[in-house]
């Protein structure tokens, strides 16, 4: 979503796929762009968006009905399942060195393969810390995101866990926001995050709490991780099913966080939809 200006006046501009086809849809803004920008952006992103909110809330509501047909032994068999794909494919877009079965043995049958001790040691933490932020009855704080960090790695990178960075950093082209403004950022990260429960979707608040800790990109090392967890715990605190962002989907993962906002936004929701399709009825 776009504000385009005119020769004589401003407006808002999307396009959007719907039933296989591109739907273009625009809003007058004036000639001049409006102090509540931010607010109008919102409303008519909600009112571009009415029939993927139906869909999304389809896939919850029947992703709900059937999660209370498992006896409780399957749903905690599938999910150590689901951390175990879920840690797996986060380390590994990281570049760590364990496999999925490798997975597997660590975190289901306590075996430990021939591999780095770092890379084994950041599987069980992050195991752990899947299952407690899924649990996590807190609301979404800096001190819950630190806690995070310093649990995942505290015995493999002690030297900047549980704390924001303090140098400039960056990931390929992009360069990260100056150190000196991240405790700035943070707070209006959590600010932002509070005030959105109660103007969007929970699916796209995990997507934009997504994009915008990775673009603060608070830590030192393991801001894709946490940022990952972010999307689990947004979408689990709501009752949504998770969505799995893939080893080997992620170059288009890279590629979509390298755009605007809105267009990662964009292809979460596709990507989201597409995981869970069967729900949407």
């Amino acid at each position: 979503m776009n504000i385009v200006k005119h020769k004589d006046y401003h407006y808002l501009a999307h396009s959007f796929r719907k039933e296989g086809k591109v739907v273009h849809r625009e809003k007058y803004l004036g000639k001049e762009i409006p102090e509540n920008i931010e607010e109008i952006r919102e409303k008519f992103m909600y009112e571009c968006m009415e029939d993927v909110i139906k869909k999304l809330k389809s896939i919850k509501n029947n992703f709900r009905k059937e999660w209370k047909k498992y006896p409780n032994s399957v749903k905690k068999e599938m999910l150590i399942d689901l951390s175990i794909s879920f840690t797996y494919n986060t380390n590994a877009i990281e570049g760590s060195t364990i496999t999925l079965e490798e997975t597997e043995d660590i975190i289901k049958n306590k075996i430990a393969p021939n591999k780095p001790l770092r890379d084994v040691q950041e599987t069980i933490n992050h195991s752990k810390v899947f299952f407690k932020a899924l649990n996590e009855k807190k609301e979404l704080s800096n001190n819950l995101i630190m806690q995070w960090h310093e649990e995942i790695f505290r015995d493999t990178k002690s030297d900047i866990v549980g704390k924001l960075r303090d140098y400039l950093v960056k990931v390929g082209s992009y360069i990260a926001p100056d150190w000196q403004d991240l405790n700035k950022l943070m707070r209006e990260f959590i600010e932002w995050y509070d005030k959105s429960k109660n103007t969007m979707n929970t699916v796209e608040i995990a997507a934009r709490a997504h994009y915008k800790f990775e673009k603060i990109h608070p830590f030192g090392d393991g801001n894709g991780r946490v940022g990952r967890l972010i999307i689990a715990y947004v979408l689990k605190r709501n009752k949504y099913p998770l969505l799995i962002i893939e080893y080997k989907r992620r170059k288009s993962y890279y590629h979509a966080l390298d755009k605007p906002e809105n267009d990662f936004v964009n292809f979460f929701l596709r990507r989201y939809m597409g995981a869970h399709k069967r729900y949407v009825k």
